[in-house]
């Protein structure tokens, strides 16, 4: 029968082969079996060796060979050089006189340091980094929460401010992706620094491990400590989350700061440019429960075409004639222009700097008045004459064309136009269908403050909103609003909540629709005498112009809240 020690000889294999070992070499502290003893004593010819039987051996410290005397196996460890010497080396040798250390000693000094650095290791900083890891997984899900809330706040505040300002937010946006990008670079290589870490101190508390368990006197002199490094590296990453402020003063400034960026716009009061002015500025408006009729003014219009506010008591109007009057809110008249031709007036609007525009659709053309005369800005393509017009927030111009067919009706479509340039054309839908109906009438334009641009259809009796792109977004047939006559719109504003305010000139009313189309409500009990006209001013107060009876009415309908 085996004996335990018989069995441990027979489940050990030779360090140079597979075959179960049978001799050990006690200065090399290497097991062998008797065909390796041989090529062992060969492969380390210049040292000698104490073979023994294995279950003989003696477990004990391998000292090195001496790199100045070969043969020499090294006793001791020169304190000075840090390096294992021989006897030679301390008699005669390069280490002479130098301060010693039993190999024994140093081995044990080493491998004590071992043992604390992976104690650490593992029982401190290990547990640290992976707390640190999940702070920093946590820490790059809240950044790209908190860039993707800065993102979204931009988006509300451009909707708050106007269009002109576009470039603005998307200097922003573009400032806040480089920022979100250098912040999740930050976290993301000092995340992976942490995981690479983790998995290197794994691996060194292995082989520490292993260390500690090793005779091998060069093995365990070869460890470098590295808690220095590892402590050292754990700190807080300094993130650079830009701060986002708005201010607004009305009829000042306004101003926003993102960071390190800054924009700032000196606010005008302008003209029936509802969206010039920002829903958000200090003053909030709401409806009024009961609107109230400012004032009412008396004009030489009859038919009363047009009117076109200018700031907050003064309007451009138009009729037949072919003049176009300035007059105040006490119907005192300011200016007049006269119309290059005795036909063809059919359309006023004002721009954001407070300039005339009109159409001129004998000549298809659409003019700027500067110091009493019309200028050409543009001329409309071949065989489409120009109609109504309205002058958008950020500068461009919107048209309204129209062309005879082969019906022997029009064709009607809408034109924005950037200085001379056409940028678009809204006519068809995305199946192919006309957006307009056919027919001799005008379009009335307006635009919202979303940029939506809402036209009352006088052909199809119907209200159309359309995106910036041209799609559909929804229409409105006077349904809703559940009065006696048919819908049949006019003149058509939006003011700063971005209601829709049309005129109904068969109902005598005004319809308001939030920006979705939805109603809201009607005004009609301010005697409106068929309006057909309407523009509102910069105190948010509507001027009605109504088509028979010669007059303007100011309406009062918002209020601070």
């Amino acid at each position: 029968m085996a004996t335990s020690d018989s069995w441990v000889q027979d489940s050990v294999t030779c360090d140079l082969c597979d075959n179960p070992t049978q001799q050990f070499c006690n200065s090399c502290q290497v097991s062998l079996c008797d065909t390796c003893v041989k090529k062992h004593r060969e492969d380390f010819s210049s040292l000698s060796h104490d073979i023994v039987p294995f279950l003989d051996r003696k477990i004990q410290l391998v000292c090195p060979e001496c790199q100045h005397h070969p043969g020499q196996r090294c006793e001791a460890n020169c304190l000075r050089c840090s390096v294992p010497v021989c006897f030679k080396c301390v008699i005669s040798g390069p280490h002479e006189k130098h301060k010693l250390e039993e190999l024994t000693k140093t081995h044990e000094k080493r491998t004590q340091r071992i043992a604390v650095d992976t104690d650490e290791i593992k029982s401190e900083l290990i547990p640290k980094y992976q707390g640190k890891n999940i702070t920093y997984e946590s820490s790059v899900s809240e950044t790209h929460t908190q860039f993707v809330d800065l993102l979204n706040e931009s988006k509300k505040l451009r909707q708050l401010w106007h269009q002109e300002v576009d470039n603005i937010f998307d200097k922003i946006d573009s400032i806040s992706q480089s920022h979100r990008k250098e912040n999740l670079n930050v976290l993301h290589t000092y995340h992976n620094k942490i995981k690479k870490l983790i998995f290197e101190m794994n691996k060194i508390v292995e082989q520490n491990e292993k260390l500690l368990k090793s005779k091998n006197f060069s093995e365990v002199n070869k460890y470098k400590s590295k808690l220095k490094e590892f402590r050292d590296f754990l700190h807080n990453v300094d993130l650079k989350l830009p701060s986002f402020h708005s201010k607004i003063e009305q009829g000042k400034e306004l101003s926003i700061e993102f960071g390190d960026y800054r924009a700032i716009l000196n606010q005008m009061l302008q003209t029936s440019l509802l969206a010039d002015f920002p829903p958000c500025i200090s003053r909030i408006w709401e409806q009024m429960d009961k609107v109230r009729v400012t004032t009412t003014i008396s004009t030489e219009y009859k038919p009363l075409l047009g009117v076109a506010c200018v700031g907050e008591a003064e309007a451009w109007i138009f009729g037949e004639n072919q003049t176009i009057t300035r007059i105040d809110i006490h119907g005192i008249v300011k200016n007049t222009v006269t119309n290059r031709g005795k036909t063809g007036l059919s359309g006023i609007s004002v721009t954001r700097e407070r300039e005339l525009m009109q159409s001129d659709r004998d000549r298809r053309t659409v003019n700027i008045v500067r110091n009493g005369m019309p200028e050409i800005c543009f001329t409309t393509p071949e065989d489409w004459s120009p109609k109504r017009l309205c002058c958008s927030r950020s500068g461009e111009i919107f048209v309204h064309i129209c062309k005879l067919n082969i019906r022997a009706t029009y064709t009607n479509k809408i034109i924005r136009y950037q200085g001379q340039s056409i940028q678009q054309e809204i006519c068809n839908d995305r199946h192919g269908n006309l957006i307009f109906k056919d027919g001799s009438d005008s379009l009335f334009i307006t635009e919202n403050n979303n940029g939506d641009i809402c036209v009352s259809d006088t052909n199809a009796n119907t209200v159309v909103v359309v995106d910036k792109w041209g799609r559909v977004q929804y229409s409105y047939d006077g349904i809703k609003a559940k009065k006696k006559g048919s819908f049949h719109p006019r003149g058509i504003v939006t003011d700063v909540l971005s209601n829709i305010i049309v005129a109904d000139i068969n109902n005598e009313c005004l319809h308001i629709l939030d920006q979705n189309g939805l109603f809201l409500r009607c005004i009609d009990d301010c005697k409106l005498e068929k309006p057909f006209a309407l523009s509102v001013d910069s105190d948010w107060r509507l001027w009605v112009g109504f088509f028979n009876s010669r007059k303007i009415r100011v309406i009062e309908y918002l209020k601070n809240k």
